[in-house]
């Protein structure tokens, strides 16, 4: 199981509270988490990647053990204790502006 944190907008968006437990097969990887999150919630779709490309939204990071995985390739295997659900993956909309 993966436990994966959205922020507020996503989750609102996704009619959710607090933390998602995603169940993913195979090696756990920022791709397949996502994958997995837009198949069970399919209304997330093109806000935290790009429909067309799959790529990460620009203003859109992802952190898993106090690490920014945001420019890792998306099939970098996640930290073990992400893996296993002892941490979470973080889903994190940037701050922009002056």
């Amino acid at each position: 199981m993966i436990r994966v944190v959205l922020p507020a907008h996503l989750r609102t968006l996704a009619h959710v509270d607090g933390e998602v437990k995603l169940h993913v097969e195979g090696q756990a990887t920022p791709r397949l988490v996502l994958d997995t999150l837009e198949a069970c919630y399919p209304m997330l779709r093109g806000t935290i990647r790009d429909q067309a490309t799959g790529r990460r939204r620009a203003f859109v990071r992802f952190f898993a053990c106090e690490q920014d995985l945001s420019h890792d390739p998306p099939d970098t295997p996640l930290p073990e204790p992400v893996a296993t659900g002892a941490e979470p993956f973080v889903v994190v909309g940037a701050m922009a502006g002056g």
